[in-house]
Formats: structure tokens, sequence, C-alpha cells
């Protein structure tokens, strides 16, 4: 898979660097939702990783685990998060989204 597809962090900047108006409004819009709740950084970046996981978006996977890691998230907690949706997403989805983890807690993407 590209780097365009999979949403790597360099398409990200890619994109920031095309349209920064948007970039702002996105990061706007993401520091307003987290402060509109008692929900702390950690709890909100597992639940985003398991929305992503479930819309199998490998970039989105990768970029809150790597979030939740620096909220605090274990990894044992990040992969519990995936496994959580074993009945309600299916295992093909969660092994795949298993192994974006690893992705990231192996140090295999950036």
């Amino acid at each position: 898979m590209c780097a365009a597809q999979s949403g790597t962090p360099e398409h990200h900047a890619s994109i920031k660097q095309r349209f920064p108006e948007l970039a702002d409004a996105l990061d706007t819009l993401g520091t307003t939702v987290r402060a509109a709740g008692p929900l702390d950084a950690k709890s909100g970046h597992l639940i985003q990783l398991a929305a992503a996981a479930s819309i199998r978006s490998e970039g989105a996977t990768h970029s809150h685990a790597r979030r939740a890691l620096q909220e605090g998230a274990t990894p044992e907690e990040i992969r519990h998060t995936i496994v959580l949706l074993t009945s309600t997403i299916g295992f093909p989805t969660v092994a795949a989204a298993l192994s974006w983890v690893d992705d990231v807690l192996e140090g295999n993407v950036v």
C-alpha cells in the first residue's frame, strides 16, 4: 500500500501543507471536541483507536495507537481496545487492526 493510501504522517503533512486552512480547522475541531466532555486524553484516543479500526483505516489506527501511547496507554490496553471489537467488527478486521497496532508498538512505523 502506498503512503497516500495508508495515511502515513508524510501524507498527512503534505495535506497540511497544501490545505493549511483545512488543517487549522481540523485542529480546532479536535481541540474543541476533546474539551467538550469529561473523558481524559488516553480514553479519548482509545475510543478513537477503536473507531479507526472499525472503519478499517490503517493510518488512523497507527495515529491513535501512537497518540494513546503518548497519553500513557500501555501496549496491553491498546491491544485490548482492539480485541474488544471482535464480536462487533469481526475477527478478520480485528486481526488486521492488531497488525497495524503492532506496527506502532514494535516501532515499524513512525
